[in-house]
């Protein structure tokens, strides 16, 4: 094996295990504060949190066949991780910037971000999966893409059920649903909705929220794209185990 693949497969191995672990103490209470509060919002909002975030993600889903580049083939692992950082750094640098202009704003331009955050992740998740050399016209990349976000956007407890849908994926992504409607909508939002709350609030803060809002938005994508390369190392694992 080569240096580089052996130094991957320690990395891989140290993510997995963190993957696995049970939710702490504190990740529990946490979780029921934040399912306490959820249950005092009406379930019309959760309804239209639910829908908008679904139909905002589908957007983005399918309109991406129209930019979507080919996949990379035959490289190596090493090459490919490094296309793969570079465009990861693009897309950190892009949603600070981002995140900088909203924050100026306060509140409204607060809320401008969200949609546009959501789609540089979207975005970038659809050049990496590109990058290893998946094909994300087919559905059920797509679904895997969702996975990878809830895995760097969830609660410990959330993200654990998620990771054990990945592992061995070549025989789990045959028990999907045959649609992508069938997908748990409400959990996605929710647990997105809990993750990021706390830090985008404080970039609606007048000012002082461009700084904010730069640095949030730097480490979110910068958690999502160390998440999804771990993700797809975990598959080309695989694979590479059913080709020995």
């Amino acid at each position: 094996m080569h240096p580089y693949e052996e130094k991957m497969l320690l990395e891989l191995q140290s993510w997995q295990q963190e993957m696995l672990q049970e939710p702490s103490f504190a990740n529990k209470m946490a979780k029921t504060v934040q399912n306490k509060l959820n249950s005092y919002i009406p379930e019309k909002v959760h309804q239209v949190a639910t829908t908008t975030i679904k139909q905002m993600i589908r957007a983005v889903l399918f309109g991406a066949e129209k930019t979507r580049q080919q996949p990379f083939l035959h490289i190596t692992l090493e090459l490919k991780e490094a296309v793969v950082r570079e465009r990861i750094e693009f897309y950190k640098k892009a949603a600070a910037a981002e995140g900088g202009l909203t924050g100026v704003g306060g509140f409204l331009l607060g809320l401008a971000d969200f949609p546009l955050l959501l789609s540089l992740k979207l975005k970038m998740l659809f050049d990496i999966a590109t990058f290893y050399g998946y094909d994300v016209e087919d559905y059920k990349e797509r679904v895997y893409l969702l996975y990878i976000f809830q895995l760097a956007f969830s609660s410990q407890e959330q993200r654990r059920q998620v990771y054990l849908k990945m592992v061995n994926w070549e025989a789990q992504k045959h028990l999907l649903p045959p649609d992508i409607h069938q997908f748990d909508w409400r959990t996605f939002q929710q647990e997105y909705r809990d993750y990021i709350d706390i830090p985008k609030l404080a970039q609606m803060i007048p000012i002082v929220g461009a700084p904010i809002g730069a640095v949030v938005n730097y480490r979110l994508l910068q958690k999502l794209g160390a998440t999804a390369i771990n993700a797809y190392r975990m598959r080309w694992h695989d694979e590479e185990k059913l080709l020995h």
